[in-house]
């Protein structure tokens, strides 16, 4: 099929490049003409595992295309992607010019029949407003409109995408469903399905999924703070909650709160919507309340030990990512920490294996930023781990302890087993465990 997907953030490019993959022809659009000319000359311009080799093979074998020219982009196509930022408004709920404005766009340059596809998290009835927009100028047999959620987790996009647990649908037209059907079959051969629902369903069911995972990560972050209090480790309570068939052992990992351009957002939108729908989703607020403190959680941990007095301490930090195996940074955690702790006028030292460029757009020479790990501890008071990528997971503790200034560590992962940690004379403070004392 000639598909167009226009966007190329982080889900435009992975829903691009991957059905492309699969032998379709697809042309990406973007108004960022640097940007463009960028990928036109092979650049990624983001970091996400098995990416690039796919970007790579269909740019070369001449089926993945990129250009700043809407019109030329869908005049084949059967089918657009609108894959747009949504960014919140002033009152939290989801920013829809950037879909409308497209909208309008495409109500003017259709010329022939052709599927346009809400692949952006939009609030429920936005189908319903870029069909409007669409019929302001076209006949209504020119056009469907679709909606088709991403559920793209950051890190594992591109497997997510080429093996999903199940695609979702919206669409009243039957024309639509046979070709939507038709182009995601080659995804679901092992059997997983392809559920059609009305589009109003499948707008609320994207945001369902997040508030209810971003629910899960909340609970267990309550929970351990309570382990804290009572003297209760959370990761044998997790362990206990998990091998439960009812609950599962995914998202259940204590921290210092969710991140990312998801999760943050859509919770915030979804209870946005509620509230405009005269529905106080007590549950929603309740999660955004706790995860604005816990982000700060382990400041406050580092904070409270050296008594409030932070002025002139060196803190070393691993991670800033808001997860691992990507750089983004939006909504991250570090972030946070890092603002809390410059206030507080501690010097930062900071280490991510991805994440580094896009925190030095942001705060420049007010930290350091290092090229490896062990660099970061060098003169530090204090080590805060707030990304749980891969590499910090086996570090040598014995270099550690030479190049920190004392042989203390914030764990906002629960990276580390305490038992070792105490062998190897930390002390370690973690999330939802109790606090290691140094016995050497």
């Amino acid at each position: 099929m000639n598909i167009t997907v226009i966007g190329t953030g982080y889900v435009g490019l992975v829903t691009g490049t991957c059905f492309a993959e699969i032998g379709n022809q697809v042309t990406c659009v973007d108004i960022d003409a640097q940007k463009v000319v960028k990928m036109q000359e092979g650049e990624v311009p983001i970091y996400e595992p098995g990416l690039e080799l796919l970007f790579e093979r269909n740019t070369r074998q001449g089926r993945l295309h990129f250009t700043t020219d809407l019109e030329a982009a869908i005049r084949d196509a059967a089918i657009i992607f609108l894959a747009l930022p949504t960014p919140p408004g002033e009152n939290g709920s989801a920013d829809l010019s950037y879909v409308l404005g497209v909208a309008d766009q495409l109500s003017k340059i259709i010329k022939d029949y052709k599927i346009v596809i809400d692949k952006s998290t939009v609030p429920v009835g936005t189908g319903e407003l870029v069909h409007a927009r669409l019929a302001a100028n076209l006949s209504e047999d020119l056009f469907d409109v679709v909606s088709n959620p991403e559920f793209l987790r950051e890190g594992v996009a591109v497997d997510d995408f080429m093996k999903p647990d199940r695609v979702v649908i919206g669409t009243g037209s039957e024309k639509a469903r046979k070709i939507m059907e038709q182009l995601y079959k080659p995804f679901v051969r092992q059997g997983n399905p392809i559920i059609f629902m009305d589009v109003r369903s499948a707008e609320m069911t994207k945001y369902a999924a997040n508030a209810y995972l971003a629910t899960r990560i909340t609970f267990m972050n309550e929970i351990a703070n309570l382990c804290e209090r009572l003297g209760a480790d959370v990761d044998m309570v997790r362990r206990g909650m998990g091998s439960d068939s009812r609950i599962g052992k995914r998202f259940l990992f204590p921290g210092v709160g969710f991140g990312g351009s998801c999760f943050p957002k859509d919770v915030q939108a979804l209870a946005m919507m509620s509230d405009d729908a005269d529905y106080h989703f007590k549950i929603l607020h309740s999660v955004l309340e706790v995860n604005n403190v816990q982000r700060c959680l382990l400041y406050e941990k580092v904070s409270a030990y050296f008594e409030g007095d932070l002025k002139g301490k060196t803190i070393a930090l691993w991670g800033l990512a808001f997860k691992p195996n990507t750089d983004d940074i939006r909504e991250a955690p570090a972030l946070y920490t890092i603002d809390k702790l410059l206030a507080a006028g501690a010097h930062v030292r900071a280490f991510d294996p991805e994440a580094t460029e896009n925190v030095g757009a942001i705060y420049g020479d007010q930290i350091t930023l290092v090229n490896e790990a062990y660099e970061a501890l060098l003169g530090a008071d204090a080590l805060l781990i707030l990304t749980e990528w891969g590499v910090f997971r086996q570090p040598s503790f014995s270099v550690m302890k030479e190049l920190l200034k004392q042989p203390l560590i914030f764990d906002g992962r629960n990276l580390y087993d305490l038992d070792l940690m105490e062998e190897q004379g930390f002390r370690y403070a973690s999330i939802g465990r109790k606090v290691v004392e140094p016995t050497n």
